[in-house]
């Protein structure tokens, strides 16, 4: 490239170097000099008009200009990266026609946005799920053609970690489930998938649990009611009956536990339960608690303390919430040997309200952590016969943190005890209201 430039420099110089010495030749070495500048400078600019038809009209032909010299090689040139820059933009809209045909083949409703929501694309599947029209929802924003309050600020968020449920806009009798990705500038890829059968299978599974508990416990409740007769008369019984009796009677305590821990959870669920959003004084109801702790620790003898940082009042269901505390301040009483150590507080920070239970028990392996909160999961086995447990108290713990927008933390090693952590938002925090204190110095 080097080489053709510096041999057409040479040729524009010979020229007019030529041109000069013919006007020399006439006595006019100047008008030769400008003759051959004119000249030059036509064949520039007639040159430069054919690149710019040439340019500005794309349904030309393929075909450049034809020239000689520099301008030859400036049409040559061009024309190479014409066609590759064609050949690009073929392939990628091959891509791209490739990509919109196995998208739309996905039965998953798939939608793309900018960052404030545009419509810009979406699938087939999309139209189907959520009655998107094609001829006139694109360029719309999506909060206008989803009009529900929580996509709307599950769009905004900007966190994604866990998907979202609603109801089709189009179809209300079809469950979605929305997960929305961050893509190029600030963009959104916004996935909606059917999940109505999964909810049905769910909402089935809830309906068997709850009315199975329903209808053993009235057979069961006769059962325990004869058995605690025949344990009370145990001495009218043989002797060989008497053992039977007992465990008998132990094993039908254990599924009225059962039972009862089905139907909380069955409710805490399906909503039966409702959340009755109370002022609840966190340390009475610690205080009792830990009371009933350290009769259930009996002879263990279990060291029991209690710390509170924080005399706030938290906003929620009482008795919801002294359920979950109680099932991780028992359980810690279960799995922690005699004369072990159990440790309750009540702390705040900027981010809200925590609840600890640490203790010094057996400890649990970390792999089995991310599963402890699933219904009837059992790290050890071995151990629930031992104690009594269901396997659904930290299902209850679980759900009744959600229904408080908050959620549990679980640290344990094996051999160096657990700590269950119950975070609360900084919102459902209340300061106390002073007591007033009547003429007589009485508080009223």
């Amino acid at each position: 490239m080097q080489h053709n430039w510096s041999r057409y420099l040479r040729y524009i110089i010979g020229g007019l170097i030529g041109s000069t010495l013919v006007g020399l030749y006439f006595g006019e070495p100047v008008y030769g000099l400008s003759f051959g500048l004119i000249v030059y400078l036509w064949w520039t600019l007639v040159q430069a008009r054919r690149l710019y038809q040439w340019l500005s009209n794309p349904s030309a032909t393929d075909e450049a200009p034809q020239s000689i010299g520099l301008w030859g090689d400036i049409f040559d040139n061009l024309h190479k990266l014409h066609q590759k820059h064609l050949r690009t933009q073929d392939r990628l809209r091959a891509r791209i026609n490739r990509v919109q045909e196995s998208t739309n083949a996905m039965r998953d409703g798939v939608i793309m946005t900018d960052s404030r929501g545009t419509m810009e694309w979406w699938n087939g599947s999309a139209e189907y799920l959520l009655g998107f029209r094609r001829n006139t929802d694109e360029g719309q924003y999506i909060h206008n053609l989803i009009r529900t309050p929580v996509f709307k600020t599950y769009f905004d968020s900007r966190d994604y970690r866990e998907p979202l449920e609603i109801h089709s806009p189009a179809k209300p009798h079809i469950n979605l489930q929305i997960q929305i990705s961050l893509f190029g500038d600030d963009d959104r890829l916004i996935v909606a998938k059917d999940v109505t059968r999964l909810y049905q299978l769910e909402q089935m599974r809830r309906d068997f649990v709850g009315n199975v508990s329903h209808e053993m416990r009235t057979p069961l409740t006769v059962i325990s009611g004869y058995l605690e007769t025949l344990v009370d008369n145990a001495d009218d019984l043989p002797p060989k009956w008497r053992r039977a009796i007992n465990t008998m009677a132990a094993q039908s305590s254990r599924m009225e536990a059962l039972i009862t821990d089905l139907i909380l959870l069955s409710r805490i669920e399906t909503g039966e339960q409702t959340v009755n959003d109370t002022l609840t004084d966190v340390n009475q109801l610690l205080a009792q608690i830990c009371h009933d702790a350290r009769v259930l620790s009996g002879e263990k003898h279990h060291d029991i303390t209690m710390h509170i940082e924080d005399h706030r009042l938290l906003n929620g269901d009482e008795s919801q919430l002294r359920s979950a505390f109680s099932n991780l301040i028992f359980n810690a009483v279960k799995y922690t040997p005699a004369n072990g150590q159990i440790t309750v507080s009540w702390s705040t920070d900027r981010e809200g309200a925590h609840l600890t239970v640490k203790d010094t028990g057996i400890g649990i392996d970390p792999v089995h952590i991310p599963r402890l909160t699933e219904r009837f999961y059992r790290a050890d086995p071995s151990r629930h016969k031992d104690t009594g447990g269901t396997g659904l108290g930290l299902a209850i713990v679980k759900h009744v943190l959600l229904n408080h927008d908050g959620n549990l933390e679980i640290r344990s090693r094996i051999g160096e005890g657990s700590q269950f952590i119950c975070n609360f938002p900084r919102e459902r925090l209340v300061e106390r209201v002073p007591e007033k204190v009547d003429d007589q110095g009485m508080n009223s």
